[in-house]
């Protein structure tokens, strides 16, 4: 969906601005993009040196949308992109195949690890159920391990950004191979 082209700030620089802010405004995904990599990645250096104790940081993605909507569209930005994050415009059964897919795949090779490479059974197999649902829902809201970190910057801003000029299959080749890029350091 295109965002709301009266929710853009003015294209003039106003008294006062800096070149910063106007060029932020004027080029937002380049601020994203740039600003995620930076905020995700500045320690990696030091921690291939020893020097800190990690080399990531995963809501790099969410810290840089907030920064770039507060100095790009201020208010505005942030009541849209909160209200993209809590619109569910789905059914409840690509609810059961977005849960039940990873779910599914994860037992497939869990089960092809086991019986045919004759791994050890994994520890999971002996946790309750609801301590599995208990981790699974602090990763799914904690922004430092989990999808709150990364999501909202990804599919929340970048993507209808992409969108605003570009068919959803071109926007979602683009965004990611920049999803891509900044997981390859993981690997």
């Amino acid at each position: 969906m295109p965002l709301d082209s009266s929710l853009d700030p003015p294209a003039t620089e106003e008294p006062g601005m800096s070149t910063i802010v106007t060029w932020t405004r004027q080029h937002r995904l380049a601020a994203f993009f740039g600003l995620t990599f930076l905020l995700s990645w500045w320690s990696w250096p030091f921690y291939a040196l020893d020097l800190a104790p990690t080399a990531f940081f995963p809501c790099g993605p969410l810290v840089a949308a907030l920064v770039v909507i507060g100095v790009a569209e201020g208010k505005a930005g942030y009541r849209d992109l909160g209200a993209r994050m809590i619109r569910w415009r789905v059914g409840w059964t690509w609810w059961l195949v977005a849960v039940g897919t990873p779910l599914a795949v994860l037992a497939v090779a869990t089960v092809a690890n086991v019986a045919i490479w004759g791994a050890p059974v994994p520890v999971l197999a002996t946790i309750a159920w609801s301590q599995l649902a208990l981790g699974a829902a602090v990763r799914f809201v904690n922004p430092l391990d989990g999808p709150l970190g990364e999501e909202p910057g990804w599919r929340g801003y970048a993507l209808p950004q992409l969108q605003a000029e570009r068919s959803p299959l071109v926007s979602g080749l683009v965004l990611a191979v920049f999803v891509a890029l900044w997981h390859l350091p993981l690997v």
